[in-house]
């Protein structure tokens, strides 16, 4: 048995990042689902022992606990367990990828998840849907980042830091795939997206569909589906 513990839940958009890295990486760890719907992360056991901040994905490698996808990204792979393909260590690769993962938490990921929550995962909790203008509003300001990722990150290269799949891909994707839970269909409007996300699922299957199955499943649209 690893030392290493994943906690995880396949709803959460990093979870699913980091559930497709480690199995790219053919890293060992030991499967802790954590079921986010049953409000299993809000106990305080899973505070005390688990995670203070009552998140997921988190880890607890051999009695070190860490939350925030990539602080363990970054820990993970400073211990040599993520391949260099995936997470450049050479210092001017790895500030490209690290200039995404930092645009993409407060810009891309943000209005992604909004949407998302309010669309789909708000009205499943309280029974109540949003109005027409809200849903304006937030796919206003998600499609702005989804313009810069059309129009700035993929303008002249296949994925996002440069000729080959990186980290940066794989959260990118995972965080754009959950708007299918909303009706939202991002291959539509976004050639170069659709034909970004078919690279990066090719690159990352069979786990790629593997983290993916409960989306497919909700939104209807397996990876096939056509326009």
């Amino acid at each position: 048995m690893s030392s290493l513990k994943f906690y995880y839940d396949l709803m959460s958009q990093p979870s699913r990042a980091l559930f497709i890295i480690f199995r790219l990486s053919g890293m060992q760890f030991e499967d802790c689902v954590v079921a986010l719907r049953n409000g299993e992360h809000l106990t305080d056991e899973f505070k005390l022992n688990i995670n203070r901040f009552q998140r997921v994905p988190c880890i607890n490698d051999n009695g070190y606990k860490l939350a925030e996808s990539v602080a363990i990204l970054r820990y993970l792979s400073a211990k040599g367990e993520i391949p260099e393909i995936l997470y450049p260590k050479y210092f001017v690769k790895q500030a490209r990828v690290d200039e995404f993962l930092e645009w993409h938490h407060i810009s891309l990921r943000i209005t992604c998840a909004m949407y998302f929550r309010t669309i789909w995962l708000d009205p499943l909790l309280t029974g109540r849907s949003p109005t027409e203008d809200k849903i304006e509003k937030l796919r206003m300001h998600m499609e702005r980042n989804l313009d810069i990722i059309e129009e700035v990150w993929l303008a002249k290269s296949e994925f996002l830091t440069g000729a080959t799949l990186t980290v940066a891909d794989i959260f990118a994707a995972c965080e754009i795939e959950q708007t299918r839970m909303a009706d939202y269909d991002v291959r539509i409007k976004y050639p170069k997206i659709r034909a970004w996300l078919k690279r990066v699922r090719h690159s990352c299957n069979p786990h790629y569909d593997a983290a993916h199955a409960f989306v497919y499943k909700i939104s209807g649209t397996g990876p096939q589906a056509k326009l």
